[in-house]
């Protein structure tokens, strides 16, 4: 989508729809569009649409120009949100994955373009080889494992919020106990967070 302008007061994706509406708006037989991501920064279900409303314009045109694009919003092609059309030829990086699994561990980059759609995501991979820390990687790997189980996201556990969870229980109990006819708020306030330092 070119060059991003740090001095702009756009979001890059309110960048990326005044390009795109100029591309849908002006576009002819003779001009070569590129659109790389477009759909990003938004809601995911936003930016399908968007996308699939954009190749869908382009594919239908009586004089259609060359369009390029790139995506990661692999949904586009699982839920069969492109129209039928001889002008969308799809392609995608080839990748050696012996396993046929979505593991990730024992992948290998081709760097070929070859004629189809890419339905798996190798981010996790990519992450890894990034030097993004493994522990990292390990969470984003259960959150995903969540979310195709379509179960809620098991909470990140470690001692400090073991510990936090615990002063909040133990707070909570004890005003639940508080006498507030006679009692003394003052004091039980001091003593309750006394307890938390």
């Amino acid at each position: 989508m070119g060059s991003k302008s740090m001095t702009t007061e756009q979001s890059t994706f309110m960048v990326d729809l005044h390009q795109v509406g100029t591309m849908l708006r002006h576009a002819t037989l003779r001009s070569l569009c590129l659109l790389d991501e477009f759909g990003k920064g938004t809601l995911t279900e936003d930016g399908i649409g968007l996308l699939g409303g954009t190749i869908g314009h382009f594919a239908n045109c009586d004089f259609p120009p060359k369009v390029l694009l790139s995506t990661h919003l692999t949904e586009i092609f699982t839920e069969n949100y492109l129209p039928q059309s001889e002008h969308i030829k799809c392609y995608t990086m080839s990748v050696l994955n012996p396993d046929g699994q979505t593991s990730n561990d024992d992948i290998t980059f081709l760097y070929r373009l070859v004629t189809g759609q890419a339905l798996l995501s190798f981010g996790l991979h990519c992450a890894r080889l990034a030097g993004v820390p493994n522990k990292v990687v390990q969470r984003a790997d259960s959150i995903l494992e969540d979310i195709h189980s379509k179960r809620p996201t098991r909470r990140m556990i470690s001692e400090k919020l073991e510990a936090t969870d615990k002063l909040y229980q133990d707070a909570v109990a004890k005003l639940m106990a508080f006498d507030t006819q006679k009692g003394d708020l003052d004091r039980f306030f001091q003593e309750l967070f006394a307890s938390e330092s």
